[in-house]
């Protein structure tokens, strides 16, 4: 799809982002950088983020964050590996890199312990207790096990306990009984811990929606992730924060047709009326959710039309009434004006939420990466 698409990162947006959250949270920022920075570019967008103030990196595996540490720019940044298997080929280089790694199981602690003595020198580890997720992290019984173990590998300098975490499962729905019910369970799980006789340096549980909404649940450290990149959480808490990302595409054709013809896979649509309508060439293979046929608008010769039928693999069609659109005008999927859709409306009509549309751009689209100096095309 080159020359077809492209999704621009305004990095000025993403720096305005960090600087607003920065300010609500009141505390240190790991900015959330995980799966391609939701979309938009890992790499740049990390050194935005720690220019732009956030103290720390947060990745999911070990190669995000050994491709962050390994960059003489980032090298001494704060990076957080949250995912890992006990004995994972890698483990003692990025313990010897100085990457921090999220701890949810004794087994995960025993290989980490083990693979710093193989990298000879201390590991730095964030013990996660599951709080009510019921996700990743250690159950409360197995609590106290685990953070005297962590001691013991303490004692022993294998590792360092430089955290104490855990994640909330409805911070979005604020007075959901269960965020009181966590913040509860945390304050447990930072007794059991300091019971063991550590002292971690920072303890953690806010994501974007918790730091908007939650000053309770800020302790030391904050871990914004959706609302780095302009989305908000929890719309009734307003913030200040831009759309990092635009999707445009190209018309490719224009054809006329008559009122009843069906349109794309299945004929789910007819037109009621002659109309124009409008190849875009892109498809749910680029990340337009297929979810969304039927109900999708983009935004195209000066105002938002509707997606007729079904999205295709590689295109669909837009209904272009009786305007005199031509092949070659731009297409805005995703876009920052006014009356552009963007990533919160297509998670609507997709029935998801913009995490997963932004995540959900494909390899085919290339990346414009724009720091207010014209754009720089990067993979």
């Amino acid at each position: 799809m080159s020359g077809l698409a492209k999704a621009s990162a305004d990095w000025r947006r993403l720096a305005h982002n960090v600087e607003v959250l920065a300010a609500v949270a009141g505390v240190p920022m790991m900015a959330m950088v995980k799966a391609d920075a939701y979309g938009h570019g890992m790499v740049p967008a990390a050194r935005v983020a720690v220019e732009a103030g956030a103290a720390g990196l947060g990745v999911v595996t070990l190669r995000e964050a050994w491709q962050l540490k390994r960059r003489p720019d980032l090298a001494e940044t704060t990076v957080m590996a949250f995912f890992f298997a006990p004995d994972q080929p890698g483990l003692a280089e990025v313990v010897g890199a100085g990457v921090e790694l999220g701890v949810s199981s004794h087994a995960q602690l025993e290989s980490v312990a083990a693979a710093a003595d193989r990298a000879g020198r201390p590991a730095r580890v964030h013990l996660k207790g599951d709080t009510g997720m019921s996700r990743g992290g250690v159950a409360e019984h197995e609590w106290a096990q685990v953070a005297e173990a962590a001691a013991k590998h303490q004692a022993a300098g294998s590792v360092v306990v430089a955290g104490a975490w855990s994640h909330m499962a409805c911070a979005d729905e604020v007075g959901h009984p269960s965020n009181a019910e966590q913040k509860a369970a945390f304050e447990r799980f930072l007794g059991v811990v300091a019971a063991a006789g550590l002292e971690p340096e920072v303890r953690h549980l806010a994501n974007s929606a918790a730091l908007i909404a939650d000053p309770e649940a800020r302790y030391d450290l904050v871990r914004p992730g959706i609302a780095l990149y302009g989305y908000n959480p929890v719309p009734g808490f307003p913030v200040d924060l831009r759309p990092v990302l635009e999707v445009r595409s190209v018309v490719m054709s224009v054809k006329r047709l008559p009122a009843g013809t069906g349109v794309s896979y299945g004929h789910t649509v007819r037109l009621e009326r002659e109309a124009n309508v409008a190849l875009v060439p892109l498809g749910y293979a680029d990340g337009v959710p297929r979810a969304a046929s039927g109900r999708a608008e983009v935004y195209l010769a000066g105002k938002r039309r509707r997606v007729l039928g079904r999205i295709c693999m590689d295109q669909f069609v837009v209904d272009c009434g009786d305007d005199a659109v031509k092949a070659g005008e731009p297409v805005v999927l995703i876009g920052a004006g006014e009356q552009h859709p963007d990533a919160d409306d297509w998670s609507a009509w997709a029935g998801t939420i913009p995490n997963d549309v932004l995540t959900g751009i494909g390899s085919r689209v290339p990346r414009l990466w724009n720091r207010g100096v014209g754009p720089v095309e990067g993979g």
